[in-house]
């Protein structure tokens, strides 16, 4: 497996120049890291680019040992769906890096249930790294999609109640 560190701050118009600090402080010598960093100050020492097409998305996490990312949901998802349990760094509203506290509630919640590792402050997010670049395989997820078929079936249970109560 590579030692490939793969970060991403995902679209929002936010800055997380914590995240991308946080990295940059952080990265030894010999690790490669690129950081997508969005609207966020390009990292100094790990590669950096803006954004990413979703083919170059999805070529990083198929290949990254670990996965870094903000607390969206979508990023979360698609870092398990490619095999990784990712690190997560929540946005924090207090320090002008998202209108709400819903990444701080989600990813709790999703730390509750074993989903992904949170890292609230750096020294954790260092340790958490550290730990994760030493034994890769303790971050590895099953790569599948999960119970599609049970999901949309209940999504079309829903609308279809939906629109006999408009009836």
């Amino acid at each position: 497996m590579s030692s490939l560190v793969f970060v991403s701050v995902g679209t929002d118009h936010h800055p997380f120049d914590r995240l991308v600090q946080w990295v940059d402080a952080w990265l030894p010598e010999g690790v490669q890291c690129v950081v997508q960093h969005g609207t966020s100050a390009p990292p100094r020492r790990a590669e950096g680019v803006a954004y990413l097409d979703h083919g170059a998305l999805t070529s990083l996490l198929d290949e990254a040992a670990v996965v870094v990312c903000h607390g969206g949901p979508t990023t979360i998802t698609e870092s398990r769906r490619h095999g990784r349990r990712p690190i997560v760094v929540p946005r924090s509203p207090a320090l002008g890096e998202h209108v709400d506290d819903h990444q701080l509630r989600f990813c709790a919640r999703m730390e509750a249930k074993g989903l992904i590792s949170t890292a609230v402050d750096e020294d954790a997010f260092r340790r958490i790294l550290d730990r994760a670049l030493e034994a890769p395989d303790d971050f590895a997820v099953v790569a599948d999609g999960g119970d599609v078929a049970a999901s949309v079936a209940r999504f079309g249970g829903l609308v279809a109640d939906l629109l006999a109560r408009r009836s």
